[in-house]
C-alpha cells in the first residue's frame, strides 16, 4: 500500500463530521483487500475491520476520520480546496487541520503490517475508524449503535494523535492525559430596533460583549492556581447591518478541565455569569443554552502506558520517546475504553520537522513558528511521521497480541 499517496489523497479530500462517506469507502475497500471482516455504517459513517488470528487477547486500534471547517493556507501541492455544507446549511471550506488523515493512513499501514505477519502473533485485531471526533461525539455514537455487539470486545484500546512535536517521536502520559471538554451554544435574547434609537432596544451585542469579558474571570478568579481550566468563547454572532440592533446574539463556548471538581466549579460559574449578564441587561427572557460535545477526561491506564512506552523505547530508542505531559486538548477515544472497562493508552505522535522545532525552541518562538492543530497552516511532515505512526501502532498492539 502506498501510504504517502493515500495520505495526500485523504488530505486533499477532507470531509466534515458524519459526512466521511468517501473516506469511509476508501477505508472499507482497503480493509477488505487485506482480508479483514468489514463492518460499515456503525455510528452513521464509522468503519471497523476485524482480523481474527487464533486464540489470544483482543486489541482495538482507533483512528478518527473527520476534518474541520477551516480554509487551508499551507500552500502544499495536495492542499484541500474542498467546500462542504455545515450543519446549519452554510457552505464552509474544509481541511484536515487536526491530522486525522495521518491517523487513518497510519492505522491502515499498521493493519497491513499485522495482516502480513500473522504467523508471528495470535489474538484478534479490531481496527476502528471513527467518525465525528471533532463534532458529534462519534465514539459514543458508535458505542450506542451497537459497536461491541457487532465486533469483539477489546482487552485494551490503543490510539495516537499527531501533534507539533518532532517527527519520529512518540510517547504517552500516564493518568489524566487530555482534558475534559464541555461545549455549549448560548443564545442571548434582546429587543431589536434602529441603531439611531438604542433607548428603544435591549442590545444583545452589548450583552454578549459584557458576557464574553466577564467569562474571562472564571479561570482567573474562581480556579485555584494549582488547578487547570480553560474557558474559550470561540464564536460570537449577531446582527446583519451596522444601523440595526439585532434581537439576538449567540456565543459558542468551550470549557476544558482535568478534574470533576474543577469541571463543576467552572461550568457553574459560566452558567451564573451568562444568566446574570442577561438579567443585568434587562433581557426579554433567560438565555437559551444548548450543549454540544461533552467528552470526559482522557485517562491513560498507568500500567498499560508504562508497557507501551517501554515498547517504544525498545523500538525507537529512549531518546525518541515523548513525555508530552497532560494536554489541554480533548478527545473522545476514552469512551471506547470505558464502554467495555478496558485500559486505554493514547499517545502523542510527532509530526514536525525536527530542525524546525529545534530552531523555534532556541528562538523562543514555538508558539508562533510551529503551527498547531486546528491552524490553517497545520501540515504534518509525511515522513518520518507516517512510518513512525505505523510502527508505533504495530509495536503497541504486539504487546498484547502475543
Amino acid at each position: 500500500m502506498d501510504l504517502e499517496a493515500l495520505y495526500r489523497d485523504l488530505h486533499a479530500h477532507p470531509e466534515l463530521s458524519f459526512s466521511e462517506h468517501r473516506t469511509a469507502g476508501i477505508v472499507a475497500d482497503a480493509l477488505a483487500g487485506l482480508g479483514l471482516e468489514v463492518h460499515s455504517g456503525i455510528g452513521r459513517t464509522g468503519v471497523v475491520g476485524v482480523l481474527r488470528n487464533g486464540d489470544g487477547p483482543t486489541v482495538l486500534l482507533r483512528a478518527d476520520m473527520d476534518a474541520l471547517p477551516v480554509r487551508e493556507l499551507t500552500g502544499l501541492p495536495w492542499a484541500s480546496t474542498d467546500v462542504a455544507t455545515d450543519d446549519a446549511g452554510n457552505p464552509v471550506p474544509v481541511m484536515h487541520a487536526c491530522g486525522h488523515d495521518i491517523h487513518i493512513t497510519c492505522l491502515l499501514g499498521a493493519v497491513e503490517a499485522l495482516a502480513g505477519s500473522r504467523d508471528s502473533w495470535s489474538g484478534t485485531l479490531v481496527a476502528v475508524f471513527q467518525p465525528a471526533e471533532e463534532h458529534g461525539g462519534g465514539a459514543q455514537v458508535m458505542v450506542e449503535d451497537g459497536l461491541f455487539d457487532r465486533v469483539p470486545r477489546p482487552d485494551v484500546v490503543l490510539g495516537q494523535h499527531v501533534t507539533p512535536y518532532p517527527a519520529g517521536m512518540a510517547g504517552a502520559h500516564p493518568g489524566p492525559a487530555m482534558a475534559a471538554v464541555d461545549t455549549m451554544e448560548v443564545t442571548l435574547h434582546g429587543r431589536g430596533g434602529h441603531g439611531s434609537r438604542p433607548e428603544t432596544t435591549i442590545d444583545p451585542v452589548v450583552m454578549a460583549a459584557s458576557t464574553v469579558m466577564r467569562l474571562q474571570t472564571v479561570v482567573s478568579r474562581e480556579v485555584a492556581a494549582s488547578d487547570t481550566a480553560v474557558v474559550t468563547v470561540g464564536s460570537l454572532h449577531a446582527g446583519t447591518k451596522n444601523n440595526i440592533i439585532p434581537a439576538e446574539a449567540t456565543l459558542g463556548i468551550s470549557v476544558r478541565s482535568f478534574t470533576e471538581e474543577v469541571r463543576t466549579r467552572v461550568l457553574d460559574g459560566v452558567h451564573r455569569i451568562i444568566a446574570a449578564e442577561a438579567q443585568a441587561s434587562g433581557a426579554t427572557k433567560a438565555p437559551d443554552m444548548e450543549w454540544g460535545e461533552r467528552y470526559p477526561v482522557t485517562v491513560n491506564d498507568p500500567e498499560a502506558t508504562a508497557r507501551v512506552n517501554a515498547a517504544f523505547a525498545a523500538e525507537f530508542g529512549a531518546e525518541r520517546v515523548l513525555a508530552p505531559g497532560a494536554l489541554s486538548g480533548s478527545e473522545d477515544v476514552g469512551n471506547l475504553a470505558t464502554a467495555v472497562g478496558a485500559p486505554l493508552v493514547y499517545w502523542m505522535l510527532g509530526g514536525v520537522e525536527p530542525e524546525l522545532v529545534r530552531s523555534a525552541m532556541e528562538a523562543g518562538a514555538t508558539e508562533t513558528d510551529i503551527p498547531s492543530n486546528h491552524s490553517p497552516y497545520f501540515a504534518p511532515l509525511p515522513q518520518p511521521t507516517i512510518d513512525t505512526g505505523v510502527r508505533a501502532l504495530v509495536v503497541a498492539a504486539r504487546e498484547w497480541l502475543a
